[in-house]
């Protein structure tokens, strides 16, 4: 992977400007504007500690791959910086979606491959890989958007109310033995973390990762109409070859009338943020 080189920050100065970012979140902003309802409460069976400790694990191996194959992104590399830097604006929006968020050290990595995806684990591990930047040549308005979809998995812990549902249902668990078994719940989340990166989720999580991406997208000052020209360059790619990336979110007209009966929603908010500037 030729990496570019140039006067970038560290990983760990990215942390500590998150952190300082989101510390300094005063969790009273106005209402949501997009409707997306509660989160799953099955997601509490499974305890949110021990997934997110198990995706931490994850991702480091995942780093630790890339890194031993060359295709890690150092800190001074341009691409990773421009994510990074657009990561620093959307942290500090994800607290009211999330209170877990606060504790969370989020971190924003770039792998070398040509494959067409991203992803954000749970406790906010994120990674791009080249591909999605590259062939589809995005903005940074949509980079956003890609980034605050993944970001809202997480937010919305989708990973633990599918983990949630699938253990239960398997386990054939009554709501007692649920209650009773919470342990072996952990257990599982903690096994299935190396499964984390494969996880399919519903047409429903699917949708609330698009509407609360857009809001958090728009809160940061990226053009929410960024969404838009975002999955209509998805489709072409998409109509000559397969994509990783879809594989795991259906993508489609439905999908892109969804996203543009919502941008009304926070438009007011794009204004207001870039006007702060």
């Amino acid at each position: 992977m030729c990496m570019l080189k140039g006067p970038w920050a560290s990983r760990r100065g990215f942390l500590r400007a998150s952190g300082a970012a989101a510390a300094a979140w005063t969790l009273s902003p106005a209402a949501a504007q997009v409707e997306v309802g509660p989160p799953s409460s099955l997601r509490r069976l499974v305890p949110a500690a021990q997934l997110e400790a198990a995706a931490a694990q994850q991702y480091a191996q995942v780093l630790a791959q890339a890194r031993a194959q060359g295709a890690l992104a150092p800190d001074d590399h341009p691409q990773l910086r421009r994510l990074r830097a657009i990561a620093q604006r959307l942290v500090p929006h994800t607290l009211p979606w999330n209170e877990r968020a606060r504790q969370w050290r989020w971190e924003v990595n770039l792998i070398g491959s040509k494959q067409i995806n991203a992803f954000c684990m749970p406790g906010g591990k994120i990674a791009f890989f080249t591909g999605i930047l590259d062939e589809l040549r995005l903005s940074d308005d949509e980079a956003a958007m890609v980034m605050g979809h993944e970001m809202a998995h997480a937010l919305r812990e989708h990973a633990r109310s599918r983990i949630a549902k699938t253990q239960a249902t398997g386990l054939g668990l009554s709501l007692g033995a649920q209650l009773l078994g919470l342990g072996d719940l952990g257990r599982l989340a903690a096994d299935l973390g190396t499964q984390l990166l494969t996880l399919k989720f519903s047409r429903e999580d699917e949708t609330e990762a698009d509407l609360v991406g857009l809001e958090l997208a728009a809160r940061a000052a990226y053009d929410p109409r960024a969404s838009v020209s975002l999955w209509q360059k998805m489709m072409r790619v998409a109509g000559s070859r397969g994509l990783e990336f879809l594989s795991t979110h259906p993508s489609g007209p439905s999908r892109i009338r969804e996203l543009e009966a919502n941008i009304p929603k926070v438009e007011g908010l794009f204004e207001q943020a870039r006007r702060a500037g």
